[in-house]
């Protein structure tokens, strides 16, 4: 995109805040549902701003422009900002002003700022109205500037939805809308409001296309033990759906509804999360209602999967590896004697895994990235910035697939022909703490960040570290990021529960030169009781091979070794029968012990 283009727009979107009196505008990356990955029609912070990173934060004065994203996304920003004006703000780094601090600096005692209520946190702009009014700056919520500026915005999307079948789904509708609605009881709830697509998408076990690669629909719901709503355009259901949702007790209603429903709501307490629901949506619950502010139980009940949800991700994990198998040695073959482009890539990975059965799709864009390219985290392949792939160096390429039994996730990192001691180094130090998390034993109730430290303690005896994450959750054939639980140096009050899936994967990068991650999937378990209490511990899911090539065995110790082959094992044992006799010859050299 020019920057010219960013120019026009961020003067128009000046030109309606001068019109509405306001000193400054906030653009978010959500939706009216906070998704991480919002339709098109909610894209403004990139229709804005021309960057294309799922998290961050624009800000515009009549003067300036920032944009605050984290450590993922700082190579991507600065390249995808340069010329449009916007300054880059690094979330985390220390010295970094917050939006608050910012918009302090910028403004005078009785400026007003505006944000767009119907995409905003309820629980960021009560925070964010607090924060501003130190300062007697005002916050306003009326306006959505795009719904103006934005000529040729995308609608709201239309598309049919799908119901997830219970050979799948592992359990009713009305089963969980039951179990729901006796948790915010526990509360001292009478119902919930939920807005987030992909806990709608579970509750109903029905599935979507209306964002990218998530498997989710634009609706809301409201689920009580008096009724329950689903809120939804009415043209995306057929007639089996409608019926299919009236014989699980659900009401259907036209999805802008929601806000005069949840007006006129007689309910006692309303069980929310603030995180999760939008401001406007908030402040339509009548006065009268005492509302509960906490962590989903939706959320909390998604997150851990019942066992037809983990044999299924088990069964397409096996699918997925004989997908990925296949790739890796067309990959290794055509490298230095065909030309091999970042950008083509993920093409030939859709197309492997797309003769697996069940296969519905990616579950999320693939980084491809080699060489340099590999050090941006979240690194977005363009024909601008593909890179020829050559038979040196590393190559890192992080993909994901959507199946009906399950959403599989994965990172390898290749070693593309001679590679320096320092690439090696780094590689084995990741290993390290990638099998630190895989072989993790841990009291029942540890939090995510109690482990991280297992992930990078090589990484920091040597004075290096990464910037994201650890582990994420992983839905059921839904989002591929999903909480409540992760793994991370920032605390998280949600525990590590038995049928949980998360991902496990540390990573090194050194700008400018190569990136290195290795990625699986894990399930939380149990391992042993004591008298101590339960312990639990990881089973991990993904089929793949970890690249030996770049391993310096002497930094490894006899027990990282022996999870190393026994992993190794396990890839071939259960991929080998799924293969022909030349691709398990292949797998059988890529696994040996080493």
């Amino acid at each position: 995109m020019s920057n010219s283009i960013i120019h026009k727009r961020l003067t128009l979107l000046r030109q309606f805040m001068e019109e509405k009196a306001l000193h400054a505008f906030i653009i978010p990356s959500t939706d009216a549902h906070l998704s991480e990955y919002p339709a098109s029609h909610w894209a403004s912070r990139e229709w804005i701003s021309g960057f294309t990173g799922s998290a961050g934060t624009i800000v515009v004065t009549n003067r300036k422009a920032g944009l605050w994203t984290d450590s993922r996304y700082f190579l991507q920003a600065a390249n995808e900002l340069e010329g449009t004006g916007i300054q880059l703000f690094k979330d985390g780094v220390v010295g970094t002003p917050s939006i608050e601090q910012w918009l302090a600096s910028e403004l005078a005692a009785g400026d007003t700022v505006g944000i767009d209520g119907a995409v905003y946190a309820a629980k960021s702009a009560m925070g964010l109205t607090h924060k501003l009014n130190i300062h007697n700056i005002r916050l306003v919520s009326d306006y959505d500037p795009f719904a103006v500026i934005w000529d040729d915005r995308p609608a709201i999307p239309d598309n049919k939805i799908f119901v997830l079948p219970e050979k799948y789904a592992g359990e009713a509708a009305h089963s969980k809308i039951d179990r729901i609605a006796k948790a915010v009881k526990t509360y001292g709830a009478e119902s919930l409001l939920v807005a987030s697509l992909d806990a709608i998408a579970w509750i109903f076990n029905i599935r979507g296309n209306d964002v990218k690669c998530n498997p989710v629909a634009v609706c809301f719901a409201y689920v009580s033990e008096a009724e329950t709503v689903l809120f939804i355009n009415p043209d995306k259901l057929t007639d089996e759906v409608a019926r299919y949702l009236r014989d699980e007790g659900v009401i259907i209603a036209d999805y802008e509804k929601v806000y005069d429903y949840t007006s006129r709501l007689k309910d006692k307490a309303v069980y929310i999360d603030g995180n999760k629901i939008t401001f406007n949506l908030y402040n339509c619950i009548p006065a009268r209602c005492r509302v509960i502010d906490g962590l989903s139980p939706a959320d909390a009940m998604k997150a851990v999967k019942n066992d037809v949800e983990q044999d299924g991700v088990r069964r397409a994990m096996e699918r997925d590896g004989v997908a990925l198998v296949r790739f890796l040695m067309w990959l290794e073959q055509a490298v230095g004697k065909e030309k091999v482009e970042e950008i083509d890539i993920p093409a030939k990975l859709v197309e492997y895994r797309s003769r697996q059965e069940n296969y519905v799709g990616e579950s999320f864009d693939t980084i491809s990235g080699y060489a340099a390219n590999g050090a941006i985290v979240h690194y977005h392949v363009s024909p601008q910035s593909s890179l020829d792939v050559k038979p040196e160096g590393l190559f890192l390429i992080d993909s994901g697939a959507q199946y009906f039994d399950g959403t599989t996730d994965i990172t390898r990192t290749i070693a593309m022909g001679a590679l320096t001691p320092q690439m090696k180094e780094d590689y084995t130090l990741v290993l390290k703490g990638h099998i630190g998390i895989a072989t993790a034993i841990y009291p029942q109730g540890t939090r995510g960040s109690q482990i991280d430290i297992l992930a990078r303690k090589a990484l920091w005896d040597r004075g290096l570290n990464y910037g994201h994450g650890t582990g994420h959750g992983v839905g059921h054939f839904l989002n591929v990021h999903e909480g409540p639980q992760n793994i991370r140096m920032d605390e998280n009050p949600a525990t590590l529960e038995i049928g949980m899936i998360t991902s496990n994967e540390p990573g090194m990068y050194r700008a400018g030169q190569y990136g290195i991650r290795i990625e699986n999937l894990v399930c939380t378990r149990q391992e042993k009781s004591t008298e101590f209490g339960d312990f639990y511990s990881f089973e991990t899911l993904t089929l793949c091979p970890i690249d030996t090539t770049p391993i310096v065995k002497s930094l490894l110790t006899d027990d990282e070794v022996a999870w190393f082959n026994g992993y190794h094992k396990m890839v071939y044992d259960r991929l080998s029968p799924l293969l022909s006799d030349d691709e398990k010859k292949w797998l059988k050299n890529k696994t040996n012990e080493i």
